[in-house]
């Protein structure tokens, strides 16, 4: 929650954001810099709450480092997470006053978020921030519809490999990748039990598909054949 984290205050400048990893960071780098607006920036420790479901929706939110998950708790008890927010992501865009899903904190993690009001202004008052918002907008409802057909269309091994393709996308260095997220959030973003994500992940490994280095390092040996899986 905002209230127990500690934070600074910055004034955004364009040449002050760090660079992002993708054109939606880029555009909402490109805002706070053209508007000159105040951003606070928070961190939050290992599964700190950052939000929490029908909360207020008064902020947007940019992870600068570590990472996030916004997720839903069914009424069994299950949970389903919606989205991993990685360094340069934007999250808390809502179309209603709340927040759909909750936030938390995966690692140790530091984001930036700007007062939603505040951006509000600002695009009524210039089209261009107007024009930046909509894209990131209509990017995070991309996402969501990929994930909505992904659930829906594909089976685990498929799921798996477009799972791990994103990610290397997302995350890879010099062709390694080090997720920051466990099997079981895994799991519960993919619609699988830990014990699916985990026999997939061994019969990719056996197949010479993908390599382990540690728990959460992974190095894709056959990105062809993950394609295919994906297709």
């Amino acid at each position: 929650m905002l209230t127990s984290a500690p934070t600074t205050i910055t004034r955004i400048a364009a040449n002050k954001i760090a660079p992002a990893p993708n054109h939606v960071s880029d555009q909402f780098a490109g805002i706070t810099g053209h508007v000159g607006l105040v951003a606070s920036e928070f961190t939050y420790k290992k599964d700190e709450e950052i939000f929490g479901e029908d909360e207020p929706a008064e902020y947007v939110y940019q992870v600068t480092s570590g990472a996030v998950r916004s997720y839903k708790l069914l009424s069994d008890g299950r949970r389903q997470i919606g989205a991993f927010h990685l360094p340069g992501d934007v999250f808390g865009l809502e179309a209603s006053s709340v927040h759909r899903l909750a936030a938390e904190a995966i690692v140790d993690t530091t984001v930036r978020l700007i007062k939603r009001n505040s951006l509000e202004k600002a695009a009524s008052a210039d089209v261009s921030v107007a024009r930046k918002l909509w894209i990131m907008t209509a990017g995070e409802l991309k996402r969501a519809e990929n994930h909505m057909l992904l659930l829906g269309r594909k089976n685990a091994l498929e799921r798996i490999a477009n799972f791990l393709l994103d990610m290397d996308r997302r995350l890879s260095v010099t062709g390694m990748m080090a997720l920051p997220m466990c099997r079981r959030d895994i799991g519960d973003y993919l619609g699988l039990t830990l014990e699916t994500v985990s026999r997939a992940l061994s019969r990719l490994h056996v197949q010479g598909v993908l390599d382990f280095s540690g728990a959460r390092q992974i190095e894709l040996r056959n990105r062809d054949r993950l394609r295919k899986m994906d297709a």
